[in-house]
C-alpha cells in the first residue's frame, strides 16, 4: 500500500500547488491513497465547502484537520458534508462536529487515519477549550477500533518536534505511520522506527515558496523585529505568490503486518 501525504495545504497558493502537481506525483508514484492535511486550506486559515471540493476534485481523498480547522463559519458544514473524507482532531471537546478517525477502503483494505492535536506551545492557540491527552486518547481509539484494520496512520498536528518525536516512540509498533504537520517547515528525519512504524517530525507545508511559512515575508519580518515589544500588532497577510513549496512523503507499508517497509520525504518547488 502506498500512502502519498501532503503538508499543511495553505491558501489558494497551497491549492494551486495541488492540483499542478498531483497528476505528476500520481504518474511517478502511483500511490493508493492521497492524504493532506487542510486546517489551513482557505486562505490560512480553516476550511469552507468551496476549498474543500477545490481539493478532492484536485484527487485528495482524504483531509486531516489541526488547531485551526474550525475557524471559518463553514466548518460544521463541511463536516456534515463529507463525513468519510476529512478528520479533525480526535482530542478535543466532543461536542464539535466531524470525527478524529475515520476507517476507509481501498482495493479491499482498510485503512485508518486518525488526528491528534500536541499540547505543548499549543494551548494559547486553540480557542475550543482544554485540548485532552493526545496520548492516552491514542490509547483510547486503537482500543476503540480493535483488529479492524493493520494499517493505522496518524497525523500528529503539533508545535514541539520533542513531543512530535515522543509520540513517534510512543506509537512504534501500533501504527503504521506517525506524520507531524503543523509547523510548515519539513524536518529531514524521515525513517522508521524499530517497531516498524514510519516516522517524521513535520511533513512542512504545500504553500507559496517565498514566503515565511505560508505569510508574506515583509509581515513576518516586522512582527519577529518587535516579538516581546510593546509594540502595536502587526497583520499578516496569506502569500498567494505563483512559486510553489510543496512538502509531501511517500510512505509504502505492508498490507499484511502494517509496518511501514519505506519512507521517502520531499520538498518540491512548483512554478
Amino acid at each position: 500500500m502506498k500512502v502519498l501525504f501532503f503538508g499543511d495545504i495553505d491558501g489558494k497558493s497551497g491549492r494551486a500547488a495541488i492540483t499542478k502537481l498531483l497528476p505528476d506525483l500520481r504518474s511517478q508514484y502511483s500511490p493508493d491513497l492521497v492524504i493532506a492535511n487542510g486546517e489551513n486550506l482557505a486562505h490560512g486559515k480553516g476550511v469552507t465547502l468551496r476549498t474543500v471540493t477545490e481539493i478532492f476534485e484536485a484527487g485528495v481523498d482524504v483531509l486531516t484537520g489541526g488547531n485551526h480547522i474550525f475557524t471559518k463559519p463553514e466548518g460544521k458544514e463541511v463536516f456534515e458534508k463529507f463525513p468519510g473524507k476529512i478528520v479533525r482532531p480526535a482530542n478535543v471537546p466532543d461536542n464539535l462536529p466531524g470525527s478524529g478517525w475515520i476507517v476507509i477502503e481501498r482495493d479491499g483494505q482498510k485503512i485508518m487515519i486518525i488526528n491528534l492535536l500536541g499540547r505543548v506551545f499549543m494551548k494559547e492557540q486553540f480557542d475550543f477549550g482544554a485540548i485532552g491527552n493526545p496520548f492516552t486518547k491514542l490509547d483510547e481509539i486503537l482500543a476503540e477500533a480493535g483488529s479492524q484494520t493493520k494499517i493505522k496512520i496518524l497525523d500528529f498536528h503539533a508545535e514541539a518536534t520533542s513531543e512530535k518525536r515522543g509520540m513517534g516512540f510512543y506509537s512504534d509498533g501500533r501504527l503504521s505511520a506517525v506524520l507531524g504537520t503543523h509547523t510548515h517547515v519539513q524536518t529531514h528525519d524521515a525513517q522508521i522506527l524499530p517497531g516498524g512504524t514510519g516516522y517524521l517530525t513535520d511533513l512542512g507545508m504545500t504553500g507559496a515558496a517565498s514566503s515565511v511559512i505560508g505569510v508574506k515575508t515583509e509581515g513576518a519580518l516586522k512582527r519577529l523585529m518587535h516579538e516581546g515589544e510593546a509594540a502595536p500588532k502587526i497583520a499578516l497577510e496569506i502569500d498567494e505568490g505563483d512559486s510553489h513549496e510543496v512538502g509531501f512523503v511517500i510512505a509504502e507499508i505492508d498490507e499484511k503486518t502494517g509496518k511501514c517497509q519505506n519512507m521517502k520525504a520531499e520538498v518540491r518547488i512548483v512554478n
